[in-house]
């Protein structure tokens, strides 16, 4: 998907193997493979059919093939993801061990592919590093309480990367708080928040559950009331309202995109909008794919593309702003607990190469759909 890379045959391999490496490298610096049995002497090097270069076998580095000099191109609109998903983190049963979940809501992954979960019902944010077999504790914990090292239902979670600080949505205790190591500190209060979206101009975005309305803050800023992005005109199904908001996405131009569960409904609030517009869903709750059943987790791709946790319809759809009707992307494979099968999820997220995780509330797991290339 990058055309200054290409596939080259690896000698000694089936046909149906080989590396992607840079197209146009320096040829006169590659020596030719060992004639006898196509192996190289050069360290960090592999054997290959480089048309490019020479009509015999070249040795080509291996430092040439990483995604530093041959990164993937984010120009396909039509990503297609396996529909058997790989569990990285919990279990089918719910638990409080280290390698168990209970009702995953909102996660979060960083440029290191580690994957941060609001664990709900075990009142604990865990960080799950990249390929672990279990997590660790790094913000809750400590039973359900109210207290500053205390959690109750944690809902969704965002890394501040540059501060090396967790922000959590700490729902039964309505308030948004701050996690520094071992420091704790209020960044909100009297405010029942249940999702959590920070942009890259400093600002910290927050669903209201009982207003039904989506606030922005200046990060570090914490001591107004913010200020109203999406909704602020009461519980109901007009352009200008929200019915009970869950999670939200904020892309480069600041337009918050929120998943408006009793609209069974997306909507998009461009900056300053008075009022959104339907971007998925909008016809009444229904499995139809013009529809969605109380919808929670929502993200949106390069190119405007919406991803949705259906949650009433055990499937992620993917919508397109202005068209009639979304498609399914992973899930719709009815309630259950198989790999191709999704139990009310919430959370969404995408790594650096565009797999898709999935917090499968149901099954107290997350599940990572590889994407196919």
């Amino acid at each position: 998907m990058n055309s200054a890379c290409g596939c080259f045959h690896v000698l000694g391999a089936n046909n149906n193997t080989g590396i992607c490496g840079f197209r146009w490298p320096t040829c006169s610096r590659l020596v030719l493979c060992n004639s006898s049995d196509n192996s190289c002497s050069q360290p960090d090097t592999t054997c290959v059919r480089h048309p490019q270069c020479n009509d015999l076998p070249i040795c080509y580095p291996v430092t040439m093939t990483n995604q530093s000099i041959c990164p993937r191109m984010k120009n396909n609109i039509n990503l297609k993801w396996d529909q058997n998903a790989t569990t990285v983190a919990g279990e089918n049963v719910s638990g409080q061990q280290l390698n168990q979940l209970d009702r995953p809501r909102g996660i979060f992954i960083d440029d290191k592919k580690n994957i941060f979960i609001a664990d709900s019902w075990n009142d604990r944010i865990i960080e799950w590093k990249y390929n672990a077999k279990e997590g660790q504790i790094i913000a809750g914990g400590n039973g359900k309480g109210n207290e500053m090292d205390q959690l109750n239902e944690p809902s969704d979670v965002v890394v501040d990367q540059q501060n090396h600080s967790i922000i959590i949505a700490d729902y039964k205790n309505s308030r948004v708080v701050q996690w520094v190591g071992e420091k704790q500190q209020i960044l909100i209060q009297n405010i029942v928040c249940y999702g959590l979206a920070m942009d890259k101009h400093g600002f910290l975005y927050v669903t209201n559950d009982r207003k039904s309305e989506v606030r922005r803050w200046k990060m570090g800023e914490y001591n107004n009331d913010g200020i109203a992005v999406a909704g602020e005109n009461g519980l109901g199904s007009q352009l200008n309202q929200l019915d009970h908001p869950r999670f939200i996405f904020v892309d480069e131009d600041q337009s918050v995109y929120v998943a408006d569960i009793g609209n069974h409904r997306v909507m998009k609030w461009k900056k300053d909008a008075k009022e959104g517009i339907v971007v998925a869903g909008g016809n009444d709750k229904g499995g139809n794919l013009n529809q969605l059943s109380s919808p929670h987790g929502v993200t949106v791709d390069d190119f405007g593309q919406i991803y949705v946790a259906d949650w009433g319809n055990n499937r992620v759809m993917r919508w397109s702003e202005g068209k009639g009707e979304g498609e399914i992307v992973v899930g719709g494979n009815g309630y259950g607990n198989q790999s191709n099968q999704l139990s009310q999820p919430h959370g969404l997220s995408f790594d650096d190469e565009e797999n898709l995780y999935v917090a499968d509330y149901g099954n107290h797991r997350i599940q990572k759909f590889e994407i196919i290339l």
